[in-house]
């Protein structure tokens, strides 16, 4: 009998090898019609104006708006932006710019800990910032609301059951991936390295892992990408289109089959439950068992 080993990537692109040090991180014009505004750009801004004249039925499986008016040239230079400016240079460079700061080769694990907590906060903070001084109309925070009543589709249950199939899924693609590039340590060495610091390294872990780093890719990937293309397309091919970016941004190639299951999961969730509670809380339930897996072996 062969063994196999399965590898569960932690869904966060912040940890990743870097030749300094041992880690590194992570005029507009309206046009007014009867049904519908459209909003053109001339730079990366967006603009989507909703109509509440369109209303999804209860019994779609996606219920996400279809009413939002925005342009796709506007949709890919808001993400092109984001992702040359912000999330390369912060994701991938963040640390080796602290160790740079602090005049060290070697962080400390509490250093890397709460320097990775820093950088992924001000990423988030930054493309939160792009969307609302960009005067695009489009509030991220309006889609962790409900649109539907709890008791026909209950966000914590589908949470739950997205979390199982997530996990399913992520066992049989790594073991797709183990045939197609070889087998692949379970544990990820530097993740382990900074959760060796102590309770501080822990606790500032926690917070990057299932909390910040979730609430910012499901804020991206999700909460903008996937409404806005959902707006242009049908929800299938644009959960596809979003989770291939998602995997994408990741820069990992051994892990860019489980990402993009990860994403069509995370999408899916999103549109079924019609609020980014219900991805958060299965992002952020998968890092922390990550974690856990990662400390306790």
């Amino acid at each position: 009998m062969i063994a196999t080993t399965v590898h569960l990537p932690l869904i966060s692109t912040s940890l990743t090898s870097s030749p300094s040090i041992t880690t590194s991180i992570r005029t507009s014009q309206i046009i007014h019609s009867p049904s519908k505004s459209i909003c053109r750009d001339s730079s990366f801004n967006l603009c989507c104006i909703g109509n509440d004249s369109n209303h999804k039925s209860s019994q779609d499986f996606s219920i996400l708006k279809t009413d939002l008016q925005c342009d796709s040239g506007s949709i890919w230079s808001t993400m092109a932006f984001y992702i040359f400016t912000l999330h390369i240079p912060l994701s991938f460079g963040g640390l080796s710019v602290v160790a740079q700061l602090l005049h060290q080769t070697d962080l400390h694990p509490n250093t890397q800990a709460f320097s990775l907590l820093l950088i992924q906060t001000l990423e988030l903070v930054s493309f939160l910032s792009l969307l609302k001084f960009s005067n695009n109309r489009f509030n991220i925070l309006s889609l962790f609301e409900t649109r539907v009543l709890l008791t026909e589709r209950d966000w914590l249950v589908t949470s739950v059951l997205g979390v199982s199939f997530l996990l399913a899924l992520v066992f049989l693609t790594s073991l797709v991936a183990d045939k197609l590039v070889g087998p692949k340590d379970v544990n990820n060495p530097i993740l382990k390295e900074i959760l060796s610091g102590g309770p501080l390294s822990v606790a500032g872990s926690t917070l990057v892992y299932c909390v910040v780093t979730p609430l910012l890719e499901e804020s991206v990937y999700r909460g903008f990408l996937l409404t806005s293309l959902g707006s242009r397309m049908k929800w299938e091919k644009a959960v596809v289109v979003s989770s291939v970016v998602f995997s994408a941004t990741h820069l990992s190639v051994d892990n860019f089959l489980q990402l993009f299951v990860i994403g069509v999961v995370l999408g899916c969730s999103y549109c079924w439950s019609g609020t980014l509670v219900c991805p958060f809380v299965i992002h952020s339930l998968y890092n922390a068992l990550i974690l856990v897996i990662t400390f306790s072996s």
